[in-house]
């Protein structure tokens, strides 16, 4: 986590910068990454009020892919805030958005947290097929046990890859051009660190075995 912190640093990323369409992916990121480490109403405050310009950009530019993303993160924050009715609103948005195109990862790559405000809304609404397949996708995510080395399941070389590079100052575009894949593959890629690492705490004990899954920082910094 200390790691993902001083990239966005190293980018000069705020809370509260003008948005724009080039940096969204960062900007994204920095939420995550405020969300994770907020400690209190105030910081899950700030959370909200990015996540709300997000949307709102998000939602100008038509970007559906986003949209949801941006709206089960803030179900999230909302949850953690305990705004439980604001959290099932922005729930509710997003699965009316995902569920004709049938998103699935963008929900379960969230897991145990996720799982439980599906399973309120469904027990609030009614337990559609499709929220029947969200919340057991979400439930997945945290059910496979994790290895000797304490990780639900090593990272891949390319995430590998990803986190090396997320570790620089290059931003979510340029490491799409570096890598040569596509935004929202490498926004996949972020995702799935996260998921694999856990919360900061068990993050920054991921240790310095490269071989084991995690990176290796050449100053043996802590991981994020």
């Amino acid at each position: 986590m200390a790691e993902a912190r001083d990239a966005l640093r190293a980018r000069r990323l705020d809370p509260d910068d003008e948005l724009d369409y080039l940096h969204e992916y960062d900007h994204i990121t920095l939420a995550r990454l405020l969300l994770a480490e907020a400690d209190g109403a105030d910081d899950l405050a700030g959370v909200l009020r990015l996540l709300d310009r997000l949307l709102a950009a998000a939602q100008a530019g038509g970007r559906r892919g986003v949209v949801i993303e941006v709206l089960v993160l803030r179900a999230l924050a909302a949850q953690r805030a305990g705004h439980t009715a604001e959290a099932l609103e922005a729930l509710v948005g997003a699965v009316a958005l995902a569920e004709p195109e049938g998103y699935l990862h963008v929900f379960a790559d969230e897991g145990e947290p996720l799982a439980h405000l599906v399973a309120a809304l469904a027990k609030r609404s009614g337990a559609t097929r499709y929220l029947r397949r969200l919340q057991a996708a979400a439930g997945a995510a945290t059910s496979v046990p994790p290895t000797a080395d304490g990780l639900v399941d090593p990272l891949s070389e390319r995430e590998l890859e990803v986190l090396r590079l997320l570790a620089t100052e290059l931003s979510g575009p340029d490491i799409a051009r570096h890598l040569v894949v596509s935004l929202n593959t490498v926004r996949t890629h972020t995702k799935n660190i996260y998921a694999k690492l856990g919360p900061p705490p068990a993050a920054r004990q991921c240790g310095v075995r490269g071989s084991s899954g995690c990176w290796t920082h050449p100053d043996d910094h802590q991981m994020w």
